[in-house]
């Protein structure tokens, strides 16, 4: 008997809800996921490899991290471990573009995963602050970085980063103001997208992109 082919079944969206929360929330939301289309955020499996790069791109543009990143690889292996970066040390580190202070940053993160003492392992099964609490106890490790882990590692769908400069600009062009305003501001103004806000926030930064500006898309 032939055996029919079957035609594969697209994968469900797992942001569908958190677009459809936005684009209830205003045409302006509806305007932008319309421009940017489905949202991409998807956890990274490999936790200890996705702290170690955001230490590399500290403060350094992408293309210089990249770099870096790429030297690193070839020095440790790739995915990065404990024992890779521990083994290495800061000299060698230093030597694939790391400053002494980022290559500090990274042993420390690497003897505090090493000892479990912040057990990235267990971390799906622990909430949002917690796990903000346990990684910013490693010197070299803050706010911003924790609460990248949470969206990008973890898929943590309600993370807002106020503190990022990127959503920063990006609602205060939605606002209409020509100055940043203060705090709080941000964060009424990000209530009514809970409890999807990382989805929020990942087409806030796509709304900086130059395709996806809305002053840039040509009129029908």
């Amino acid at each position: 008997m032939a055996k029919t082919s079957r035609t594969p079944q697209p994968k469900p969206d797992p942001w569908a809800d958190a677009v459809a929360h936005l684009r209830g929330v205003d045409g302006e939301w509806a305007s932008l996921i319309d421009r940017v289309g489905p949202c991409q955020i998807r956890p990274r499996k490999d936790r200890f490899s996705t702290l170690v790069r955001a230490i590399v791109g500290q403060q350094i543009s992408t293309k210089a991290a990249e770099s870096i990143d790429a030297r690193l690889r070839a020095l440790v292996g790739y995915p990065y471990t404990p024992e890779g970066v521990l083994a290495a040390g800061e000299t060698a580190l230093r030597s694939v573009g790391l400053s002494g202070v980022k290559a500090r940053y990274a042993l420390n993160l690497a003897e505090a995963v090493r000892s479990k003492s912040v057990p990235l392992h267990k971390f799906h099964r622990w909430d949002d602050d917690a796990i903000v609490a346990s990684l910013t106890s490693i010197k070299g490790i803050g706010v911003w970085t924790a609460e990248m882990f949470l969206i990008f590692s973890l898929g943590r769908p309600d993370v807002f980063p106020v503190g990022d400069l990127g959503i920063r600009v990006a609602i205060r062009d939605r606002l209409g103001l020509s100055d940043f305003p203060k705090l709080e501001v941000y964060r009424s103004v990000a209530e009514p997208w809970r409890p999807f806000r990382s989805v929020a926030s990942w087409y806030l930064w796509r709304s900086l992109e130059p395709a996806f500006r809305a002053s840039d898309t040509p009129a029908p």
